[in-house]
Parts: C-alpha cells; structure tokens; sequence
C-alpha cells in the first residue's frame, strides 16, 4: 500500500487548511486512516483517524484539535482528508497519513508527510 499525501503549506494563525491523501496498491488491506504529526524537537503524536466501516460517528482526535479538525474518508476512492480550522501556531508540523493492516492492526502503512506552518 502507497501512501501519497498532499495540501500542507503556510496558513496565519485562524486560518484554515484541508489535506489529503490517497492510497493506492492493495488497498483492500487497508482498516483505519489516519494522520499524525511530528513538530521539530518533538516526537510524533496521533491527530485524528477514521476506521473503513465507521461513518463519522468512530472518527477520534486528539484532544488538542477537537472541535477544529475534522477527519473524513472516501472508500470508494481509497481517501482520506483533514480539515483542519482555527489553526494556531503550535499546530506547526509535518502532518503524516497513515493505515492500518486490517490483519495486524497495526500502522503498517505510511506516506511521506507533508508541511504545515502556521504564523502568529
């Protein structure tokens, strides 16, 4: 499974942005989507996910984007996208897309990260 993500850049603090990212090869493996980010000096933590069979009522966040980034799939089309509102400063980061295997549950599945910067 291929992860490409895309839609980072640089946004002033209140500002918004959306990413994307699409999955390709055998995608059938694929359960959750998710992103994650990984901020300088910083090690990297879990954004928001969405299971394949979930809808939005199984999406989770982390505490620090609730209520300002909204997480949404498309199966059909193997995508996942971040909305992401209100950003401030410190949500400056290399934002990841990543699946899980649906055997292994685990984060077997990553892309290659894409920059978001946010000024104050």
């Amino acid at each position: 499974v291929q992860l490409q993500a895309s839609g980072g850049g640089l946004v002033q603090a209140a500002g918004s942005l959306r990413l994307s990212c699409a999955a390709s090869g055998r995608t059938f493996s694929v359960d959750v989507m998710g992103w994650f980010r990984q901020a300088p000096g910083k090690q990297r933590e879990f954004v928001a996910s969405l299971p394949r069979d979930g809808g939005g009522t199984r999406s989770y966040y982390a505490d620090s984007v609730k209520g300002r980034f909204v997480i949404s799939r498309d199966n059909a089309k193997n995508t996942v996208a971040l909305q992401m509102n209100s950003l401030k400063p410190e949500d400056t980061a290399v934002y990841y897309c990543a699946a899980t295997d649906r055997d292994t549950r685990a984060y077997d599945y990553w892309g290659q990260g894409t920059q978001v910067t946010v000024s104050s």
